[in-house]
């Protein structure tokens, strides 16, 4: 993953100047998705590092929110860059401007050999690391607008029709614009603590009370994610008078982790009624009522 970045990194930066020099916004764009291609990268490699270091007094969660912070910032930043690209597009459509059309091809050419190289080195791991994966899915994102600018530079060469590099450019932008309002719509999500969006929470509630008869009701559920992967859950339990609690916390805490796949929790048993004032106010309960 380190090499992949570097290599990615390093021909963004190529490209963009390429793009200057040659006039040619079909680079510049492309040379914006490869800036989150190598964003992905970056975060996917940081994660393994990141992963390794312990939590501390200050930090109970460890450094896992900081990727999110990352990928906020990150999809923000492109949407910036697209709206850019956007209005220079639109302002050579009507006004166009001649272009080096042979830059654009050796330039696009060889971000088409960078792209299919880490595309190979990253396909040996993305069925083991769902990050790997993602960052995989930006860099064949990346591999089509490379085809795009040598498809400008060619119909230039040929036709000399101008308007096809600030069209393609468009075409470009849009497909960095989906990828980065997933990105902050996902990560945004996660910094307002949100729940995790697989987890249906009137789903988890059914299953314990059906699964663990001793359970009467759940109710304050709350779950959210540091990260993008760790889930962390509190819930209340009410359960029968004479049930073994103990039993009963195990057997939940088990059937979270097998069936959900949540293996941070805390759970508070109940056996009379909620003892907390705002049980009434619990969103899931005034829905099933």
């Amino acid at each position: 993953m380190g090499i992949a970045f570097a290599l990615t990194a390093s021909f963004m930066v190529v490209e963009f100047a390429g793009g200057v020099l040659a006039k040619s916004l079909a680079l510049v764009a492309d040379a914006g998705h490869m800036l989150t291609d190598a964003a992905a990268l970056a975060l996917a490699w940081a994660a393994v590092r990141i992963a390794t270091r312990p939590a501390d007094a200050k930090r109970s969660f460890g450094y896992q929110r900081l990727r999110v912070l990352a990928t906020f910032v990150n999809g923000c930043a492109l949407l910036f860059i697209v709206a850019w690209i956007a209005f220079e597009a639109v302002q050579r459509l009507l006004n166009p401007v001649p272009v080096n059309a042979k830059a654009i091809l050796w330039i696009g050419t060889l971000g088409l050999i960078v792209n299919l190289v880490v595309f190979a080195m990253l396909r040996r791991g993305d069925s083991h690391d769902m990050n790997v994966s993602a960052a995989t899915l930006h860099v064949l994102g990346d591999l089509l607008g490379s085809v795009a600018a040598i498809v400008a530079a060619l119909v230039i060469l040929w036709t000399d029709w101008m308007p096809i590099d600030p069209i393609l450019s468009l075409v470009v932008s849009a497909l960095i614009v989906k990828g980065a309002i997933s990105l902050v719509r996902r990560s945004a999500h996660i910094l307002m603590e949100g729940s995790p969006e697989w987890l249906d929470q009137g789903e988890l509630r059914r299953t314990l009370e059906q699964k663990i008869p001793a359970i009467r009701d759940v109710h304050h559920v709350h779950t959210w994610s540091v990260g993008p992967q760790d889930t962390f859950l509190t819930m209340h339990a009410l359960v029968n008078g004479a049930a073994d609690q103990a039993m009963v916390l195990r057997d939940t805490k088990a059937l979270l982790a097998e069936r959900f796949g949540i293996t941070h929790t805390t759970i508070q048993i109940e056996v009379d009624d909620c003892v907390d004032k705002d049980c009434a106010e619990d969103p899931i309960k005034q829905a099933r009522a």
